[in-house]
């Protein structure tokens, strides 16, 4: 380490950054710098659906083995990722519509308090 004040040494920090700005200047952080807008939310979002569909692609190619199901009267034989898969759209399926049901519950009661 350095004891001459000239010398700045890697190991000493550098305090010159650390000085406040004249009055009248104005500088806004960095994080101010770029708004999040809903296209970049958007973008993000396809991104991450993009990313999905690729592992789920990669799930059905390793799952192709032949699974026979039986529905009532009729039996499908399908590979068995797409099997699961099926199966996996049917439990979304049924979750919406719970919850689509719920939310028209709730908008009913806030109607009826309103009034």
């Amino acid at each position: 380490m350095s004891t001459t004040p000239g010398d700045s040494s890697p190991l000493e920090p550098d305090h010159d950054h650390d000085q406040i700005p004249p009055e009248g200047t104005h500088t806004a952080p960095a994080t101010d710098a770029v708004a999040h807008t809903r296209a970049a939310a958007t973008w993000t979002g396809l991104v991450i659906g993009i990313l999905v569909l690729i592992v789920l692609l990669i799930f059905i190619l390793q799952n192709l083995d032949s699974a026979t199901l039986h529905l009532f009267a009729w039996d499908f034989t399908l590979p068995l990722g797409v099997t699961i898969l099926l199966a996996a759209i049917a439990g979304a399926i049924v979750m919406a519509l719970a919850g689509g049901i719920r939310i028209l519950q709730i908008r009913r009661a806030a109607k009826r308090g309103l009034s």
